[in-house]
């Protein structure tokens, strides 16, 4: 008697699968909500304070309803009905959930609370449902005495939750899709329906199940392969975010947490689809001598169109890669023709990570692993760049793109980026890419250079360097310092990233897309091709800085495979 014990004490009855089971679909499905609503509203601890606080205001409904019910209702069978009904609406979000989020992205909400629409409507309805669970399953416990049926009940919720967060957090997410996740917990509704009961009778349970089965199956497939952007070639999550290659024309775009972060040119691969990627190259003009740059560091891959570019294009030129991000890497290498060799270098670290362990010294770093929403704050602060100070040469020069805007309440980053680096750094120089006050990429550059360089002397080396690129109109972008007073110096300690991003949430980012060749393109068209997102804004050849208008050019090259880039 006593060995069967220990086993009889480790199987369920149908309440506790029911508590189990709730457990893990509402902690795997809150999880899953900040991957679905990050492409939207972003990332931010606004966001996840918000669906933290909707999943736990839905639950506590659902315990407070349930309760007030569970002494004349409970039953295995009303259970069974609630993971049903979770099912059917883990369908709706699969089916609807992109759609639906894309417009109430559009709601005049304060950007702090602008996800709360969309996290209640799509996550409160299937939380509340689970939180019937708990109190239906204390009433019908074998257990004596109320303290110790809700203790077990409790613990077995407890429980149930952590496995949903670890199999969701180190399983699901870097294995599956967001469909495909939402599939796994659809399923296991079902599931836990049959195990606990019979909501309609034997017949119609095995009907109800099955129709409701095929509905989450039937989303999940019908989702796949298509996106309002274009054909989704591969897609996966990955530990640090959502990955998405999708082609449209003759135009293949890295999506990464929703947000367009690099494109390649199928036919061309090499050519700058993104105009903010062309600035890439003034560093080659900021340098007394362009021949000195021959080692770059870009930390941040994407899909690794400026590393590509600068081993084609300047053969003495050794690039390293610093890529955080695993799952990009193999993406780049799979759909973006990166190939590593003696001039490319790949390294699956985060950026501060290498440069601490690192021995060498560069003349050029780029740093390139923001996104509008999703900042590393760790490469934002004093230290940081402090850090990369001291791994640059010289005469080294530090290359950063930042998504901000260059003026009014959106600028607060790109504001109190400048005055950190200016920290560090005796000049430092702001590009923005878009013109307007707009959500876009800035360049920023600075320099170990006391000597501050002007406009009209970029001109004077942009005509004299061949560097393989007119860089005339971006040069005309050059902006003067902005007001820093407002913003505070980033810090290790104090780095308030996520509140000087938010006067961005809700707004509109503007990318600009390059003319469809660069050795042919007629200055005044734009490319019809390159559509891969139609809420871009393109201004191509519009971008006049500070009252200047910027002259007709066209982006193709100056001199076609320069065998090397000439001093002045």
């Amino acid at each position: 008697m006593s060995s069967t014990r220990p086993v009889d004490a480790l199987r369920l009855n149908r309440p506790e699968i029911a508590v189990f089971v709730s457990g893990v679909a509402s902690m795997g499905l809150e999880i899953l909500a900040g991957r679905m609503i990050a492409p939207q509203f972003g990332s931010s601890i606004y966001t996840w304070g918000t669906i933290i606080g909707v999943f736990l205001a839905a639950l506590s409904y659902g315990y407070h309803r349930g309760g007030k019910l569970a002494a004349e209702r409970a039953t295995n069978d009303r259970m069974a009905r609630v993971f049903l009904l979770t099912a059917v609406y883990v369908a709706g979000l699969i089916l609807v959930g992109d759609v639906f989020l894309r417009a109430t992205a559009g709601f005049p909400l304060p950007s702090r609370i602008a996800s709360l629409p969309a996290v209640t409507l799509l996550f409160g309805p299937p939380t509340y449902l689970l939180g019937y669970v708990s109190p239906y399953a204390a009433e019908l416990s074998a257990k004596e005495g109320l303290g110790e049926a809700s203790g077990h009940v409790y613990m077995l919720g407890t429980v149930g939750s952590i496995v949903g967060a670890f199999a969701t957090t180190y399983l699901l997410i870097p294995s599956l899709g967001i469909d495909q996740i939402a599939l796994v917990f659809g399923a296991l509704s079902i599931a836990a329906a049959v195990a606990v009961g019979r909501p309609f009778g034997r017949e119609r349970a095995t009907v109800t199940g099955f129709v409701a089965l095929l509905l989450v199956v039937s989303a999940a497939t019908g989702a796949a392969g298509y996106s309002v952007q274009g054909e989704v070639v591969y897609e996966t999550q990955t530990p640090y975010q959502s990955l998405r290659v999708v082609d449209l024309g003759e135009t293949r775009t890295l999506y990464l947490g929703g947000q367009r972060h690099s494109a390649m040119d199928i036919e061309e691969p090499n050519r700058h689809v993104f105009e903010y990627t062309r600035y890439f190259h003034l560093p080659y003009l900021f340098a007394d001598d362009p021949d000195e740059i021959d080692r770059v560091l870009f930390i941040g891959g994407g899909g690794f169109t400026g590393p590509k570019r600068f081993v084609h294009e300047y053969e003495n030129v050794t690039v390293d890669v610093a890529e955080i991000d695993p799952a990009v890497i193999d993406a780049a290498r799979e759909y973006f023709r990166v190939e590593e060799s003696e001039r490319l270098n790949i390294y699956n670290e985060g950026g501060r990570q290498f440069l601490r362990e690192t021995n060498r010294t560069y003349d050029l770093i780029v740093l390139d692993a923001y996104q509008k929403d999703k900042v590393p704050f760790e490469l934002t602060t004093r230290e940081f760049m402090s850090l990369a100070n001291d791994r640059l040469d010289d005469d080294g020069i530090l290359f950063a793109n930042v998504i901000s805007a260059p003026r009014g309440p959106a600028s607060k980053f790109y504001r109190a980026k400048y005055r950190t680096v200016s920290r560090e750094f005796p000049q430092v120089y702001g590009f923005p890419t878009a013109g307007g006050g707009v959500v876009q990429n800035i360049e920023l550059i600075a320099t170990k250079n006391d000597t501050r360089l002007s406009e009209e002397r970029l001109l004077a080396r942009n005509e004299r360097r061949d560097i393989g690129i007119d860089l005339e109109a971006e040069i005309r972008t050059y902006a003067d310092a902005p007001p820093t007073d407002d913003v505070p110096v980033l810090r290790d300690d104090r780095a308030p990233v996520d509140s000087l991003l938010d006067p961005m949430v809700g707004q509109r980012y503007v990318i600009q897309e390059s003319n469809a060749s660069e050795s042919t393109a007629d200055p005044g068209q734009e490319s019809e091709r390159l559509t891969a997102d139609p809420a871009t804004v393109r201004e191509v050849n519009a971008r006049p800085a500070a009252g200047l208008e910027p002259p007709p050019r066209g982006s193709g090259v100056r001199a076609t495979e320069p065998d090397r880039v000439t001093a002045p």
